[in-house]
């Protein structure tokens, strides 16, 4: 098994595809969960969904998780990004760090969306609002203000890693 296993997690615009990046930049083993693991799935049963898709239809693939979490290659993995069916796998992580922003950063950062980015239909807009306000999907975790510059978002983070990255 890999030695330790976290999950960035947040609301859409929290900065997790940000942390992503900076954790690469800074050579540790970090997995944009959004791009890497993702599929359109039925969130009861994990089959392909041949529906619209939707908020609640982005799964990450488990058994990828799985396997990625089970590598000894890496002292420290880090999975980005937001899953609706991360109960399917939390237990098998070390720990989540969950990025929170205040509502005015959320709306500013909403506002500089791009078209294509999830989060700019107004549809998406106002359910991002949403769960933010509710925290609902959101993973109990470390809280990690994300309002912060992303240098000093990403050292709070690492400052609960262990170096070596085992216990």
């Amino acid at each position: 098994m890999g030695h330790r296993n976290y999950l960035v997690e947040g609301v859409s615009t929290s900065g997790k595809t940000s942390v992503c990046h900076e954790l690469r930049r800074r050579g540790h083993h970090a997995v944009n969960g959004d791009t890497d693991l993702a599929y359109v799935g039925d969130p009861l049963t994990g089959e392909p969904w041949t529906g619209e898709p939707t908020h609640w239809t982005h799964l990450w693939d488990v058994s990828a998780v799985r396997r990625l979490v089970a590598d000894p290659a890496h002292p420290v993995t880090f999975l980005c990004g937001g899953s609706r069916n991360v109960a399917g796998f939390v237990d098998l992580l070390d720990g989540v760090f969950v990025l929170t922003v205040d509502e005015e950063t959320l709306r500013r950062r909403l506002d500089e969306r791009p078209a294509d980015e999830f989060g700019a239909d107004p549809e998406e807009r106002a359910l991002v609002e949403r769960l933010h306000r509710t925290g609902e999907g959101v993973p109990d975790g470390i809280r990690i203000d994300a309002t912060a510059p992303l240098a000093e978002v990403v050292d709070a983070i690492l400052a609960h890693v262990p170096r070596d990255g085992r216990t």
